[in-house]
């Protein structure tokens, strides 16, 4: 959807208001008293009321509206700017067109939103041929950095927050291998998630959890990696150089060069606290490329569906 069309659908907060609740009513109602699916809307109170044993459902119950005092058309407006904006949008931004007068809350809203993309893409693992490999992404936090703040390059700096990434992928076409630095494998689906440590627990856990077990799984030869054979169906580990890396995990680093690209680009200073949120939209966007208009969509079910809790899903 062009932004002329959709200024013209949603033209105001009553246009949000009445889209967000027909949406819902799309998506279907449960009493969760009862059980009952069958209600009636009582429009001089923007709720819901089971007819069977009459409990309310207000209009933002159960979604990431709920307790938040923001307009609808706030909400509505920030979704389609962050599925439709390419490389992003900063916060800062969301305030400037949005014409708010305060920061933090179009801060949080966004974040809500980003956990909401994260939580759906939990729902789903890794499958096939999944290249594996970690990372660091510049943060800041509430610890002073100075000479003596841990290593500053490679694995055991102190000074980044570590992550782990994931790439599913698939044999890509002879013609397309043909061509001059074209990948030999398609991407398919990405994750990246914060993690602790590069200890070899810390691998397990994510690998355990986002990647099915009749994968094939594909990293270097660090240590740490030794034992994720036990989660896959098969792990191929190889020692590679650096200057090779790119060649034989080549949808990782395309992908973590992308985000890093992102992040400085517009949100700059990043806190280690929230990157978690960063890499759920990051990844969210990426594994719905093809999308097109229907991403507005599913972003605004992911909100229906997912309330927020306030959780870094850290692992």
């Amino acid at each position: 959807m062009r932004l002329l069309e959709f200024s013209k659908q949603f033209g105001g907060e009553e246009a949000c208001k009445q889209y967000f609740k027909e949406f819902r009513e799309k998506q279907g109602l449960k009493c969760s008293k009862c059980g009952c699916t069958d209600f009636h809307w009582i429009p001089s109170h923007d709720r819901w009321q089971c007819k069977e044993c009459m409990k309310q459902i207000s209009l933002r119950s159960g979604t990431l509206l709920e307790a938040s005092k923001l307009p609808y058309h706030y909400w509505i407006y920030a979704i389609f700017l962050m599925v439709n904006t390419k490389k992003g949008i900063s916060a800062l931004e969301m305030q400037r067109q949005l014409g708010h007068k305060r920061y933090e809350p179009i801060w949080a809203m966004m974040h809500k939103i980003r956990q909401s993309m994260g939580n759906r893409d939990d729902r789903y693992q890794l499958d096939k041929i999944v290249e594996f490999d970690d990372a660091f992404v510049k943060t800041s936090s509430d610890y002073k950095e100075d000479d003596t703040y841990g290593k500053r390059k490679g694995r055991g700096t102190l000074s980044k927050t570590p992550i782990a990434m994931m790439a599913s992928t698939s044999k890509g076409s002879e013609k397309v291998q043909e061509k001059k630095n074209k990948k030999s494998t398609k991407l398919r689906f990405v994750k990246m998630k914060v993690i602790e440590d590069q200890t070899s627990e810390s691998f397990e856990k994510v690998v355990a959890t986002n990647v099915n077990e009749s994968s094939t799984l594909v990293t270097d030869g660090f240590r740490s990696y030794s034992k994720l054979h036990k989660y896959v169906k098969k792990h191929l580990a190889e020692k590679i150089p650096g200057k090779d890396a790119e060649k034989k995990l080549p949808w990782v680093h395309t992908a973590i060069s992308n985000l890093k690209r992102e992040l400085l680009g517009k949100y700059h200073n990043v806190k280690d606290d929230y990157l978690q949120s960063y890499l759920n939209e990051y990844c969210y966007k990426v594994n719905r490329r093809y999308f097109g208009e229907q991403l507005f969509e599913r972003v605004m079910l992911a909100a229906v569906e997912q309330p927020w809790y306030g959780s870094r899903n850290k692992y």
